[in-house]
């Protein structure tokens, strides 16, 4: 079993006694987890040493929704509010699947980013339609073991038709346009589980380090039965129930149109709102949502940046907080925020609440920001237990810093700097289950150098291919603006959304 000793540094544990005050000493990992944190850890007999004076040690950060689907769209599109957005990034009208090896480099570019911007955990909602195919999950697995990150992977399902999925779909469509979306029949919930099973006892704790997690796209684009029986499998599995909820007006309006009641309301009343489940976005939930939402103890990935980007709004973060829903972070697709990076989601989230209103008592602070990046974010993986916190017993994933850097200089407070200050510039080096993946700044599983120029090889047919697929799904985008229109332009309820206040 290899041992490596970090001595001298400053740690910021982010758990246990020490939580998010950081101290000086050191830290001892054998094999892949923590063994022992302190002062002067002596000197163990056969163990790699790790110079820690002038470095900062703290658990890896944790991307608590994302989507590699998206990973090669990086600065495609502007100015889309989501329903606009999806028509392009996720086409009605798709072209021919990906081929495999792309499929694999697009997964590993996302972990290449991920890595080197400090993130140790991420949870990739990976929706690879029009069929759910064990090999094609298998290669991102595959990826995502390659590169050395600790990954949640799941295969996203819906089963209800776009244009029922949406107010006011199928009225605002011309016949003639929805005679084009014939997709046939949609998987049923039994298909769907059968393929999840599979998945389970294929990939569960492969290499230690990735599983597979359960995810219905969202209450108003699968059937009941369907999110039920997500809901079974993933409390059989203790894996997340990972969803889409309330992410713009235009859900807030699609929910009350089609069962008189908030979407979050409509889980509680199926019983789906618990603490296993993980909910992507919140935005457009009210005060009775954010009640139920703190009594069921369930989590929120917050996605500050897709938010604003997409225009879809600022999730109540201080409400949701203090009603005790547990908080991560996450970068959604890079196509709707354009980098992996958790820090700048940090940074975002926390300025950005600064905006909701006079009162600053309210706004978050760094220390709350923080704990969403790291230990609340392994909390909406289900892995608050193995990951998240520097404490002993725990895997070893974690992020050591300069502090000699511009972001820390002058050092006036660590927390705050690496909210406000740092960009992962400072990153020296990377551990995931006690193996270094990353050391001054270089992968060490990857040829960076060659799987980049791989992808800009590969990009310019692949693009251009993209760029039929989205001049055919054109013709939808004057209905389903129209669709976005009429809905953010009710008022129906809609005073009672913290949407509406930011």
């Amino acid at each position: 079993m290899s041992t490596i000793l970090i001595r001298n540094a400053t740690i910021l544990a982010m758990g246990g006694e020490q939580g998010s005050t950081p101290f000086s000493g050191d830290l001892l990992i054998e094999g892949n987890r923590i063994a022992a944190i302190g002062p002067d850890l002596g000197d163990p007999p056969g163990s790699k040493l790790i110079d820690g004076r002038g470095r900062l040690v703290m658990p890896g950060l944790v991307n608590a929704h994302t989507h590699s689907g998206e990973t090669f769209f990086r600065g495609r599109y502007e100015r889309l509010p989501l329903e606009l957005w999806l028509l392009y990034a996720y086409p009605l009208l798709m072209g021919p699947l990906l081929p495999p090896r792309l499929l694999y480099l697009r997964t590993l570019l996302l972990a290449m980013e991920s890595l080197k911007g400090g993130v140790t955990l991420l949870c990739d909602d990976f929706f690879d339609p029009p069929h759910h195919d064990l090999d094609r999950l298998g290669t991102v697995f595959r990826a995502y073991e390659d590169a050395g990150i600790r990954a949640n992977v799941s295969s996203a399902v819906m089963n209800i038709h776009p244009l029922d999925a949406i107010a006011h779909g199928r009225r605002t469509m011309p016949p003639e346009l929805q005679a084009r979306l014939d997709f046939g029949p949609p998987i049923s919930a039994a298909g769907y589980i059968d393929y999840c099973r599979s998945a389970l006892a294929a990939f569960q704790d492969k290499a230690g380090r990735l599983r597979f997690m359960i995810a219905p796209s969202a209450p108003q684009r699968c059937t009941p039965d369907l999110m039920l029986a997500c809901d079974e499998l993933a409390r059989q599995w203790h894996v997340p129930f990972h969803t889409h909820v309330l992410e713009t007006k235009v859900q807030a309006v699609t929910g009350q149109l089609f069962h008189g009641k908030s979407l979050i309301r409509y889980l509680h009343d199926l019983g789906l709102l618990h603490a296993g489940i993980t909910i992507a976005h919140s935005v457009w939930v009210d005060d009775d949502d954010i009640a139920m939402m703190g009594a069921a103890g369930c989590s929120v990935a917050h996605n500050a940046v897709s938010n604003l980007k997409l225009g879809a709004g600022i999730a109540p973060l201080r409400r949701l907080i203090d009603a005790g829903v547990s908080i991560g972070l996450g970068t959604d697709g890079v196509c709707s925020n354009d980098t992996a990076r958790i820090f700048d989601v940090m940074r975002t989230a926390a300025l950005v609440q600064s905006a909701t209103g006079p009162d600053h008592e309210r706004w978050v602070l760094a220390q709350e920001v923080l704990k969403a990046a790291t230990l609340g974010g392994a909390r909406t993986a289900l892995l608050e237990e193995r990951t998240g916190s520097l404490e002993v017993g725990k895997r070893a994933d974690l992020i050591m810093l300069r502090l000699d850097s511009l972001a820390f200089t002058p050092l006036n407070d660590i927390v705050r700097q690496l909210v406000y200050a740092e960009n992962g510039a400072s990153i020296e080096r990377v551990m995931v289950e006690g193996e270094i993946v990353v050391e001054q700044g270089r992968l060490t599983r990857i040829d960076e150098d060659a799987v980049l120029a791989e992808i800009r090889q590969a990009m310019p047919a692949f693009l251009a291919e993209h760029a039929e697929i989205e001049a055919r799904n054109s013709v939808f985008l004057p209905y389903f603006d129209e669709i976005h229109r009429r809905a953010t332009a009710q008022d129906v309820g809609m005073d009672r959304y913290a949407g509406t206040r930011g």
